[in-house]
């Protein structure tokens, strides 16, 4: 047991530093591209959780006024409302504009199937607006560990060629490469992860509220017209 591979290191006492310098360029490379990776994904995890606040707040507010305006039965208030700048990030306002556009000019049965239609081809643009990015997490949380796992071949191979000088100390760098290569991919899987079923949790809230949202509307509607 006291002779594996992170024993040795430690007891070697090799700083990370001295670990990189005796990695091969293929090591230092993977290495370098899953550090530029886990920063991708945080970048992506940061503008996501900005928009995603935004959006939702925006929405919220742009919610009381159009209770409101449908209260009131008043159609342009409502439409004016989804329009007004300080709600241009939201989702709500971006779905249910073409809808109330197609109502404008009065509530029939054709003006409630076009609004439908306008509502369900906005709400599908707005879902991919919203999943910006997310492809990146998926892909960086699926792949990290076999690139970290790459780097770990690569490592062990470079390895290979110092065993013959029958000193264990001097391949130590070579071993450790290897385990770091492997860390480093799990490390920033595990992060990549854990942001990507986050925000895909806050997407389905979000899904929720357009998909209840629309079916107010859309009742309340069918209430004018009966």
């Amino acid at each position: 047991m006291l002779s594996s591979p992170l024993f040795t290191i430690v007891a070697a006492g090799m700083s990370m530093t001295e670990v990189w310098a005796k990695a091969s360029f293929i090591v230092k490379f993977i290495c370098v591209l899953m550090l530029i990776m886990g920063l991708v994904s945080l970048y992506v995890a940061i503008e996501r959780w900005v928009s995603f606040k935004k959006s939702s707040e925006a929405s919220q507010a742009l919610g009381a006024e159009l209770n409101d305006a449908f209260q009131k039965g008043d159609l342009k208030a409502a439409l004016d409302a989804c329009n007004k700048p300080e709600y241009e990030s939201s989702y709500l306002g971006k779905v249910l504009a073409p809808g109330l556009i197609e109502v404008q000019d009065g509530v029939t049965q054709a003006s409630i199937s076009a609004s439908e239609r306008a509502i369900e081809r906005q709400s599908i643009q707005e879902d991919a607006s919203l999943k910006k990015g997310m492809s990146i997490l998926a892909t960086t949380g699926a792949t990290a560990p076999f690139v970290g796992l790459v780097g770990t071949v690569f490592g062990i191979i470079h390895t290979m060629g110092g065993l013959g000088e029958g000193d264990l100390t001097a391949i130590v760098g070579e071993i450790g490469e290897a385990l770091y290569a492997t860390a480093i991919g799990i490390a920033v899987a595990i992060v990549a992860v854990w942001f990507y079923n986050y925000f895909n949790g806050r997407l389905d809230t979000i899904r929720r509220d357009i998909r209840i949202s629309v079916h107010e509307f859309n009742d309340w509607c069918l209430r004018k017209l009966t």
